[in-house]
């Protein structure tokens, strides 16, 4: 049955109010709601009269209150105890102010709204993205691509030195990054110079957040990118074709160098080699013929016109036998079959000519030898003989 239905008892609302007198008293409901919950732990709710007399509640009921309040105040302390992990750190503050700060482990604080805890952890790595664009030494402009990874090292600086930390973080790296790339050459940076100038950027980048007191720790600065702008990335791409054209060229020469020189050392050591065999030919050729010459010296002074004699047939004998004369005895020959022989060895002719003429020049110079010899052997005679006749 509906409660504004008209008839039984479906006129009256929850509250024991009829449906057409208006909203329920809070005195009254508040009344009804304490004799309700005393008789839940044994008491007797107390009638009161139409005349402004209320019901005036037992002992009992006041106890359960009590317990009721206990079982709150006592869950109310409950929600104090909390954990810190291994890798946290937790900041204690009481009324908005910081009081302690608390490392791993089950602890207890005043609950809310005395006392609250934020948990910080302090071996998480955070990244930050970093992108600018700078100019360089050489007046160049060069975008940079990058990211920032740091770690929470003082929570408590972390939390309430700096309202905000990555913010002022960011900041920094750009001012620290736009130091060292102004510092820098375009070709420094796009190519090899990256590393080292993450290196400076991170040791600027802490200086300046220490000096803030962020509780801030810079692991690791990363420069992923450092390509010029889009405007002039054609004008780049062709100094950076050129460049691999330039160390290209230069290894090419490198390669023909270490082909070229160990050819030309090899050659030098040949002719080297050939010297010394042309020396050592030379020395022994002279070594023989003075050894020869000091033999038929002695010949000679034993015997000087058989000598002599010997040498001009043994002379003549070598000039005639390369000469293209031909000696035939008419007398007793029949008819004579010619042959130009003097055009068939004409090819030759120049060189025998040349063989005699050395030829020659060396048996003028033998002779002369021969007989300067002769002479020192003489006049040797004559000083020994006037020695004995002394």
């Amino acid at each position: 049955m509906a409660w504004n239905e008209p008839g039984g008892n479906g006129d009256k609302d929850p509250w024991g109010n009829r449906g057409n007198q208006g909203p329920p008293d809070l005195d009254e409901v508040f009344k009804n709601f304490q004799k309700k919950f005393g008789s839940l732990f044994g008491g007797k709710g107390g009638k009161g009269g139409r005349g402004g007399g209320g019901g005036v509640s037992t002992p009992g009921g006041s106890i359960g209150i009590y317990i009721v309040i206990g079982i709150v105040l006592l869950f109310w302390l409950a929600t104090g105890f909390y954990k810190i992990e291994e890798a946290e750190r937790g900041i204690i503050l009481r009324f908005g102010e910081h009081v302690d700060t608390t490392q791993s482990g089950l602890h207890w604080h005043w609950p809310t709204p005395i006392e609250s805890v934020t948990k910080v952890d302090v071996t998480k790595v955070h990244p930050v993205p970093l992108r600018a664009t700078m100019l360089t030494q050489d007046e160049n402009i060069v975008d940079i691509e990058g990211t920032i990874q740091y770690q929470i090292a003082d929570p408590t600086g972390y939390l309430f030195n700096v309202r905000t930390p990555e913010v002022s973080l960011t900041q920094a790296a750009e001012s620290a990054l736009r130091q060292t790339i102004g510092q820098s050459k375009m070709d420094f940076v796009i190519t090899e110079g990256r590393g080292q100038i993450a290196v400076q950027v991170s040791q600027i980048i802490q200086e300046i957040i220490d000096s803030y007191g962020t509780g801030i720790k810079v692991i690791r600065v990363n420069i992923q990118n450092a390509k010029p702008p889009e405007a002039v990335k054609d004008a780049f791409d062709d100094v950076t074709q050129a460049r691999e054209d330039e160390q290209r060229l230069k290894n090419e020469a490198e390669a023909y160098r270490n082909e070229v020189v160990p050819k030309a050392r090899g050659a030098a050591a040949r002719m080297r080699e050939e010297a010394e065999a042309y020396k050592q030919e030379v020395i022994a050729r002279s070594e023989g013929e003075a050894d020869r010459f000091s033999r038929l010296l002695t010949e000679y002074e034993k015997a000087p016109t058989v000598t002599r004699d010997r040498l001009y047939l043994e002379m003549m004998e070598s000039v005639l036998g390369q000469s293209s004369k031909v000696l035939v005895d008419i007398d007793g020959s029949n008819n004579l079959l010619y042959l130009p022989l003097d055009k068939l060895m004409s090819r030759s002719a120049t060189v025998e000519s040349e063989t005699l003429t050395d030829s020659l020049r060396d048996l003028k110079q033998q002779e002369m030898l021969l007989r300067q010899a002769t002479q020192q052997s003489q006049r040797n005679r004559n000083n020994l003989r006037t020695r004995e006749a002394r």
